[in-house]
């Protein structure tokens, strides 16, 4: 992404000696510190998230909650006793009578069967909206570690930008040694030496402060290296047909409030209660069998609001579906377009700006060298910060670049495959 330019003049064992000093300021971690891809760092993030508890916790609610809705109604098992006391002459024991009933309620319209279909739906849309969370999370890491990536790559220019100025320096401490440039022609050199150290150094922290921050993310230090490899590789994105993740919880909601409408419109059904007892009575032993049973009435028209709301809910999950796929659509296109714009803009850098900044810099800085008064201090530094520019504006097209590429990874979910495993 970045070549040093090696002006007329400067042997290639200079050349050499110069990089390989400044190389060495690089905030290289240890020598045995891994090198992370962005599947790596974000399968680390997907592991060490405290919510995996949390979704575990939902799960066994979700199943219990399933295993509790496959349950019957109870049978009953009563006792009454009538005549136990009234007025007049009465003994309890010899005038009371005892019935103990057996009841058994006998559920219709599959009833059973729909609250079991709403339990696991309820259960799907906990799992959906869970991992839409995670995906959320790894969306945040991902910008993170496009974070990072932009901080090392900011610190190639910064050297650049600190070589240029250091022999800026020499040359014009050579031109004012033979008086054809006035001593504050050094004095600036100088200052433009300090300040590009200076830059180089926050260079330098920032790049580590964005790795801390990435590191963060899975509770490790910033003693890791990125692979660098896929800054700067950019091509044209195959995203035109991508489905946007977020349906799938519409579509588990959408399922889960079809489930409720069968449920209610189940409940619509009465269910028989039917009972039959032992009666004993006080005088004697004698003892006679007695039966009965119930029916509740009305049960359409009682669950009539419940049917209506669900049913409801169902068509509102459609029409949520709709509006999110023509939204979702609209978010892809622009960022879409927008990547084409930066791709096509890093090309036109690369093509056409950068060789030309190049050659501008070492032509001017020849003139200067050769001591005519043709070029002065000011358009040396001038070409070369037009150099330094251009590459600093590659490197934010380049973030912006990739951040919008870890949108378009939310939206369609590209990373969700890394939870199944940390589950």
């Amino acid at each position: 992404m970045f070549a040093f330019v090696r002006p007329r003049g400067l042997s290639r064992l200079g050349d050499a000696l110069a990089i390989g000093a400044l190389l060495c300021l690089l905030p290289v971690p240890s020598v045995h510190a891994q090198v992370l891809t962005l599947a790596d760092a974000l399968s680390r993030v997907a592991a060490a998230d405290p919510a995996l508890a949390v979704i575990a916790a939902q799960r066994a609610a979700a199943d219990a909650s399933i295993r509790q809705a496959d349950i019957k109604p109870q049978d009953v098992v009563t006792v009454d006793v009538e005549d136990f006391a009234r007025s007049g002459g009465y003994t309890p024991v010899a005038s009371s009578q005892t019935t103990a009933w057996y009841e058994r309620t006998w559920e219709r319209g599959g009833k059973r069967e729909a609250r079991v279909g709403a339990a696991r739906s309820e259960r799907d849309v906990t799992q959906q909206r869970g991992r839409l969370r995670q995906l959320d999370m790894l969306a945040q890491a991902q910008a993170a570690w496009v974070e990072a990536l932009a901080a090392d790559a900011e610190i190639p220019v910064a050297q650049e930008r600190l070589a240029q100025a250091q022999r800026l320096e020499r040359e014009v401490a050579r031109r004012v040694n033979r008086a054809l440039d006035p001593l504050f022609a050094l004095e600036r050199a100088r200052t433009a030496v300090a300040l590009a150290r200076i830059a180089h150094e926050q260079a330098i922290e920032k790049a580590r402060i964005a790795r801390a921050t990435l590191g963060a993310w899975w509770g490790a230090d910033a003693d890791f290296r990125l692979d660098t490899s896929g800054f700067s590789r950019i091509s044209a994105d195959p995203l035109a047909n991508a489905q946007p993740i977020d349906i799938v919880l519409l579509d588990a909601e959408r399922d889960a409030a079809a489930a409720r409408a069968r449920l209610a419109d189940a409940n619509s059904a009465t269910d028989p209660t039917l009972r039959a007892g032992l009666r004993h009575y006080g005088q004697g032993n004698d003892v006679s069998i007695v039966v009965g049973g119930s029916i509740p009435l009305g049960g359409r028209q009682a669950q009539r609001g419940n049917v209506e709301r669900a049913e409801a809910e169902r068509r509102m999950a459609e029409a949520e579906i709709a509006v999110l796929k023509v939204q979702t659509k609209r978010d892809m296109d622009r960022i879409l377009a927008q990547r084409a714009a930066i791709l096509s803009e890093i090309k036109r850098i690369d093509s056409a700006v950068l060789p030309s900044a190049e050659r501008a810099v070492v032509l001017v800085r020849d003139g200067y060298n050769r001591g005519g008064t043709a070029f002065t201090f000011l358009e040396v530094a001038q070409a070369q910060q037009a150099m330094i520019d251009a590459y600093e504006r590659r490197i934010q097209l380049l973030r912006t670049y990739h951040l919008d590429g870890a949108r378009l990874d939310r939206l369609t979910g590209r990373h969700a495959f890394l939870l199944s495993s940390a589950e």
